[in-house]
């Protein structure tokens, strides 16, 4: 069950990278416009889902936290914002790279100790990622790397914060909620840039209430069966499927490239998330 969740919650955060690259590479909708109705159209969905989702608030269960609802925002804000000035295979290696490190930073921190395949799987993986984009990676733009630095971050922090959580749908809603009035607070000093059209608006809601908010809670249940570095390793996949899906979805070419990129990606995943065989032998 754990390994088909993951494959959902992977899929569905794919599926979000290319909503809002669609969004905010066709003018539709402004970065900031987009952050807002991505998230409060994600927290909408789940305020309905907790109310038919039958998940029964255990003695002492928290639903939420205003350090993950700021955690989920400035993921939120910052990795649209960077996508203003960044390219999609440049903002990818970022935000996965920071994402990396922040979580397994984590994982060492608190004793989860990273074997040897499991060492030499990232290594794979990240140099994958590196080979996907290689002929795209230029000086990146300092404002824009600085924030999808901040975005992935922000997102391993957000996951870190919420694994092991019992009731994920109520967990989830609360942490969308508290990230609506931040959100809302961004709009004032942008006020003068707003703007979006039908299609925008659209994709900003899709991606909020399909791939984040539900996406989410698929992912908060995931990590009951995932080990931290397993998790963080795992999101390496995102940008493989993104790609696949801007080939399938949005007429780019496949190239040799992106094929071999993404055999290195995947046997490094592969890689990765194998449990040493102490771990499997207790």
């Amino acid at each position: 069950m754990t390994a088909l969740l993951t494959a959902v919650a992977l899929v569905a955060f794919a599926a979000n990278s290319l909503l809002c690259r669609l969004a905010l590479g066709g003018g539709g909708i402004d970065p900031v416009s987009f952050t807002a109705v991505r998230l409060l159209s994600g927290a909408l969905v789940l305020w309905l889902l907790t109310r038919v989702g039958g998940e029964r608030s255990g003695q002492g269960a928290t639903h939420g936290s205003w350090w993950s609802g700021f955690a989920l925002f400035a993921y939120a804000a910052a990795f649209s914002l960077a996508y203003v000035s960044l390219s999609a295979g440049i903002g990818a290696l970022i935000l996965f790279g920071a994402v990396q490190v922040t979580m397994l930073g984590i994982a060492m921190r608190r004793g989860d100790a990273l074997g040897r395949s499991q060492i030499f799987g990232l290594v794979a993986a990240l140099g994958g990622l590196v080979v996907l984009v290689l002929p795209g990676i230029t000086a990146p733009d300092p404002l824009g790397a600085v924030l999808m630095t901040g975005a992935g971050i922000a997102w391993g922090v957000y996951t870190i914060r919420g694994r092991g959580t019992a009731t994920p749908i109520r967990m989830t809603a609360g942490n969308f909620a508290r990230s609506v009035p931040f959100a809302l607070l961004s709009l004032l000093p942008a006020a003068t840039s707003l703007h979006t059209n039908m299609r925008g608006l659209g994709l900003a809601i899709a991606s909020g209430a399909l791939t984040s908010g539900l996406g989410y809670v698929v992912w908060y249940r995931a990590l009951r069966g995932l080990a931290v570095a397993e998790a963080a390793v795992l999101q390496l996949l995102v940008p493989v499927l993104a790609a696949l899906g801007g080939v399938l979805l949005l007429g780019e070419q496949l190239s040799v490239r992106l094929v071999g990129a993404s055999l290195l990606i995947l046997g490094g995943v592969a890689l990765a998330a194998r449990k040493p065989r102490a771990a499997v032998a207790r």
